[in-house]
């Protein structure tokens, strides 16, 4: 076994308004360490009317708040959008109010799209300084160094723990260089998934953070008393991929009979591809599944996306997992 852990998109539904998708957020978290998974992260997204998170490190606050044990962090923020010494900040401030338990996941991507990008005053060749914006975050989480200036209040000493996240080989290569855990955003975009992991390991060098590779693996679950249930309840992030491919910006839709009715072939096609990797079914399919991407992989953490409609299915889709699953919770992990 190795431990599971929760990426919460913070889903705004027809029927949730932000408010809600954030208490539902909190809920889940409540429910999640009861049921032994590891952490639950929130990611960083702008300009998308489904989706509560913008303000990342205030919803990871409001989630630590209602929790106790389970670690809450970043997957991630992106890191181009803002200026390190702000994140070191904020995040150091989390960890002196929520000690031991926050986890700072990183991304090059902008999270949005380029004129929302505009509108965060930032420029597009930003992502181009990320290796160099991470070296100078992690700088501002350390201890300080004869001579420095800048001191992030607070923040300094806290070395809240990095991790770099990816969905090509640029992130797996930067993970590998500077020592940090790698997560992977298979739940999205598998396709460089297996090539991603193997240059990790294969280029990691041990850091005063990390001694040894750790490779956490994204995919997409969904969990009900049947596979047919299941199926049904997976329309609803199908319907939101569709809506991606169509450039549409909507409140997460509730799961219908058909998804034939809801797609384009093309649509269809582009889905598909991005959900290629997603689990669906029964607990005794979602186990399956479970092995053999664990067999595949050699993950030694999955981070679950369970993008369920109502808020008492997706807490259940969740329960379900862990029964089929149990996840491992163990000290030492990054």
């Amino acid at each position: 076994m190795i431990p599971l852990s929760i990426l919460d998109l913070v889903r705004i539904t027809q029927e949730t308004d932000a408010r809600g998708a954030l208490m539902n957020a909190r809920d889940l978290a409540r429910h999640a360490e009861e049921w032994g998974y590891h952490r639950i992260w929130a990611a960083e997204h702008h300009n998308l009317a489904g989706i509560a998170s913008a303000a990342t490190s205030i919803v990871i606050a409001h989630i630590a708040a209602g929790t106790r044990r389970i670690r809450v962090g970043a997957g991630g923020i992106m890191l181009p959008n803002h200026s390190p010494l702000v994140i070191a900040e904020q995040f150091g401030t989390l960890e002196h109010l929520f000690p031991g338990r926050i986890d700072l996941g990183l991304g090059r991507a902008p999270g949005t799209d380029q004129r929302t990008l505009m509108a965060l005053r930032r420029s597009p060749a930003a992502a181009e300084n990320f290796p160099q914006d991470v070296l100078e975050l992690q700088a501002l989480l350390g201890p300080p160094q004869p001579g420095q200036y800048i001191h992030a209040v607070p923040g300094e000493g806290t070395e809240v723990p990095l991790w770099i996240l990816g969905s090509s080989t640029f992130g797996a290569r930067l993970a590998a260089e500077l020592g940090l855990p790698y997560s992977f955003a298979s739940h999205f975009a598998p396709q460089m998934l297996l090539q991603a992991l193997e240059i990790y390991r294969a280029h990691f060098r041990p850091s005063k953070q990390l001694d040894r590779p750790y490779a956490m693996v994204g995919v997409n679950i969904i969990a009900a008393e049947t596979d047919a249930e299941a199926r049904r309840l997976a329309t609803t992030q199908q319907m939101s991929f569709a809506d991606l491919v169509r450039g549409a910006r909507d409140y997460s839709k509730p799961p219908i009979d058909d998804i034939e009715t809801y797609w384009t072939p093309m649509e269809k096609a582009q889905a598909k591809r991005m959900l290629e990797r997603s689990i669906i079914g029964s607990p005794s399919t979602v186990r399956e599944g479970i092995e053999a991407l664990i067999a595949e992989t050699g993950a030694d953490e999955l981070i679950i996306v369970s993008d369920v409609y109502e808020h008492e299915k997706r807490l259940r889709s969740f329960e379900l997992i862990a029964e089929a699953y149990p996840p491992l919770r163990r000290e030492g992990l990054p």
